[in-house]
């Protein structure tokens, strides 16, 4: 079993700065890709930014040139900084890993964090 644990969520004023980070842990061979989404309650979780294994990043237009996501194959750790934060973005916010590996046999699966919340104040 593979689990992932965030932390950094918390309340921030409008302008501020955060770090969330993210730890995969268990049965781990290897990992395609991890991310971050959020979600604000009675809506959709979105796609914030994602980083491949290979270091290839993805951005959603709205965090563009505010937020950056790095990681460390190493440690099976991604991390999210997030500068100049707006009351829009405050939500829950959910690290994922995809095409997990635990083994050389059977397919890979996908998992995701139990999430960390991050309030902006304006």
């Amino acid at each position: 079993q593979v689990q992932l644990v965030e932390s950094g969520g918390g309340l921030v004023q409008a302008g501020g700065s955060l770090r969330l980070s993210c730890a995969a842990s268990g049965s781990i061979l290897s990992i395609g890709a991890m991310g971050w989404y959020r979600q604000v309650l009675g809506k959709q979780r979105e796609l914030v930014a994602t980083i491949t294994s290979g270091g290839t990043t993805n951005y959603a237009d709205s965090v563009k040139d505010r937020f950056t996501i790095s990681g460390d194959n190493a440690k099976n750790t991604v991390y999210l900084q997030m500068n100049s934060l707006k009351p829009e973005d405050t939500a829950a916010y959910y690290c994922n890993a995809i095409r997990v590996r635990s083994s050389y046999f059977g397919s890979s699966k996908g998992y995701w964090g139990q999430g960390t919340q991050v309030t902006v104040s304006s």
